[in-house]
């Protein structure tokens, strides 16, 4: 069953179009990987989706409501969170109290009951299931002297807050070891394992593929292949627009 249906989308910036006649469905608790070369429509896609660029035509359904003319609040707030290539935390907070602004957002307020209860150690609890460890120093320090691994994790940590129902993930491995994406790949398992629905735009396709339930590949705004990855890896048309490296 497909929980996101986008449409016939279309968006185009000075006579370029960045997105051209975009239709695809993702399905309920899976993990769809989009891929493609820099400027090829990924993120200009994702940011129609969670509402903050408006497409000049085209539709996007979550659940069979439509989202285009939403703010990203109001798409945020029915259960599609997103994280950004670039971290965006409150560097001058303690990371476990940037948890503090999605846990007392009016989603969590509308699907708990009123809340979760003790924000603190709720919050204490999320960062140790995304690799914070809970009896040392780091949830309690500042975000702006956080490693990148762990703020990338605080990243995770922030749509898990949110009860988020689809996690996209913009360039999540960006910056990472192969040993912090490691550590990474059975978090994004366990979130699907709730049920949950990923979206990743990813270049680091080795990994991506290993948990990927199907692959769109972009090319010049439009998609040129959909497909479980092995059926990626072998299209001649995908190794001419993208896949010229070792993966």
């Amino acid at each position: 069953m497909a929980i996101l249906e986008i449409k016939g989308v279309t968006k185009s910036f000075g006579g370029v179009k960045a997105v051209e006649d975009v239709s695809v469905n993702v399905e309920e608790n899976t993990l769809l990987g989009i891929i493609g070369p820099n400027g090829s429509g990924k993120t200009t896609l994702v940011n129609i989706i969670t509402g903050f660029i408006k497409p000049d035509k085209g539709s996007v359904f979550f659940k069979g409501k439509e989202l285009i003319g939403l703010p990203p609040y109001t798409i945020t707030n029915l259960g599609i969170g997103r994280a950004f290539q670039m971290v965006k935390p409150f560097f001058h907070l303690p990371a476990f109290k940037n948890l503090i602004v999605p846990l007392s957002s009016k989603r969590v307020r509308s699907t708990s009951g009123g809340g979760y209860g003790d924000k603190d150690a709720i919050a204490l609890d999320i960062l140790e299931e995304v690799g914070f460890e809970r009896d040392s120093s780091v949830p309690y320090k500042t975000a702006s002297v956080l490693p990148h691994g762990y703020l990338k994790r605080l990243e995770l940590a922030r749509l898990i807050s949110l009860k988020s129902e689809i996690f996209i993930l913009d360039e999540l491995f960006s910056g990472l070891s192969i040993a912090e994406v490691t550590s990474i790949l059975p978090i994004i398992e366990k979130i699907l394992f709730e049920g949950n629905t990923v979206i990743m735009i990813e270049h680091r396709l080795k990994e991506l593929f290993r948990i990927a339930n199907k692959v769109i590949v972009f090319n010049f705004g439009r998609i040129i292949k959909e497909g479980a990855p092995k059926e990626i890896l072998e299209d001649e048309e995908v190794k001419k627009a993208y896949l010229g490296v070792e993966v």
